[in-house]
């Protein structure tokens, strides 16, 4: 299996003479990055609000289970007869 360290290294050293030639001052998110920041904030908050509302109807009580309620009963009348 040939060695991986090599070739990420040299992936690495191609990447970084990538960057050098970008200029800093002209790299911004601009508009786009602002739109796609802002949908994903709105999807966000949509999500948010629906998961408010579904725990809303929530019952968190447990009904009794008649069955394990009954168990002990049925378990008792069992071994004394």
């Amino acid at each position: 299996m040939p060695d991986m360290s090599a070739s990420a290294h040299l992936a690495m050293t191609h990447m970084a003479t990538l960057a050098k030639e970008l200029d800093e001052n002209k790299v911004t998110p601009g508009v786009l990055g602002f739109l796609v920041f802002a949908a994903l904030a709105v999807g966000v908050w949509a999500l948010m609000k629906s998961m408010n509302r579904h725990m809303g109807r929530v019952n968190f009580e447990e009904a009794p289970d008649p069955e394990a309620a009954g168990a002990p009963e049925k378990q008792a009348r069992g071994s004394a007869a």
